[in-house]
């Protein structure tokens, strides 16, 4: 594709070149902008509908002699993003006005985020949440140990959603302590009933294992201990399937607080609803809500639309933050002016 485009552009800049050359030939000789192009490429186009006169730097694009139209952005959990030149292949990391560059493709900076975007299933098995956090889930045999400020949780069966708020101070998971059939006895099972020759067979192994698996549960604490449960820190915290109605737990949508984003509700982790939502959430990527419960936001293909119905579009990586102890709800967008990528704060 990059050889595509040189290819493509290089008579296109012999062209300009030559234009720029009889414009200034004809500005010489009349004395006058008569032979100046009406459509001269180099004016900047106009600043997007989401613009902000307060917005700050985030980078400089002309720092590093970048083409926004030629580069790849990946937005990093801690506010930062990595720009990624699809010509030179170089990376540069930006944050907070400040640039580092190039890096190269074996540079942590630029593995960690680019790993961390690969992205996992939309129901992520134990496994899965093992690799997205290591530093709260272990493998301990055929189950999984939670470990949270010096505290352990578990053994675990199943891990089926789990959340920890952005200062650490909160964490919540839906566990389940016992399955009828490990994952090793299952393989074990289907290896038996591949061998097996005939149905009675395969029938006395279907016994043999239905038999295992009632003495499991009788042993394991009875039907309660294969009943999916939350654990969290945060005092009052509840699981009620009903009220949940299929929601899962979320630790981006309400700064610092991990709450639960159903179809149709925003609740906290006691159960209580703190707003309730016009449109389905799962046909948003990015959800948002304030600080007082009264205001939500939700995102999807570079447009922010909130709860009153106003809009602010040609944006990118939303978040909600917290500085000098206000709330605010961020994103960034590219000033065709400034050559640069901004960040507006919205108090949210």
């Amino acid at each position: 594709m990059t050889v595509l485009t040189l290819l493509v552009s290089y008579p296109l800049v012999s062209q300009i070149g030559l234009n720029r050359v009889k414009n200034a030939i004809a500005k010489e000789i009349l004395g006058n902008d008569k032979g100046k192009d009406n459509n001269n490429s180099s004016k900047p186009g106009p600043e997007p509908a989401c613009a902000r006169d307060d917005a700050r730097v985030i980078a400089d694009l002309s720092e590093f002699k970048l083409d926004y139209n030629e580069i790849t952005i990946c937005e990093k959990e801690d506010g930062s993003i990595l720009l990624k030149s699809r010509i030179t292949g170089k990376y540069y990391l930006a944050k907070d006005g400040k640039s580092i560059g190039p890096l190269n493709e074996n540079d942590p900076r630029v593995t960690e985020c680019f790993d961390a975007t690969k992205g996992f299933s939309d129901n992520p098995d134990p496994d899965e949440w093992v690799s997205m956090y290591p530093s709260f889930i272990t493998r301990s045999g055929d189950k999984y140990m939670l470990k949270f400020n010096g505290k352990s949780f578990g053994p675990y069966a199943v891990i089926s959603d789990f959340a920890v708020s952005q200062s650490n101070n909160q964490f919540a998971a839906i566990v389940t302590e016992n399955v009828m059939v490990t994952q090793d006895q299952s393989k074990k099972m289907e290896a038996e009933m591949e061998k097996a020759k005939t149905d009675q067979e395969r029938l006395d192994i279907a016994m043999k294992y239905s038999q295992q698996m009632a003495n499991t549960m009788m042993q394991q604490g009875g039907a309660e201990s294969l009943q999916a449960k939350l654990v969290s820190n945060v005092p009052g915290a509840t699981y009620d399937a009903m009220k949940w109605m299929g929601g899962r737990l979320n630790s981006k949508v309400k700064f610092d607080d991990i709450v639960v984003v159903a179809a149709d509700k925003i609740l906290d982790l006691k159960g209580n609803t703190l707003i309730s939502l016009t449109h389905n959430s799962n046909n948003y990527k990015d959800l948002f809500l304030n600080s007082s419960g009264s205001k939500y936001a939700t995102y999807q293909y570079g447009t922010l639309t909130f709860s009153d119905n106003t809009t602010l579009s040609e944006l990118f990586n939303p978040r909600v933050t917290k500085t000098e102890g206000k709330v605010f709800l961020t994103y960034m967008y590219y000033s065709p002016g400034k050559n640069a990528i901004m960040q507006a704060a919205i108090p949210f």
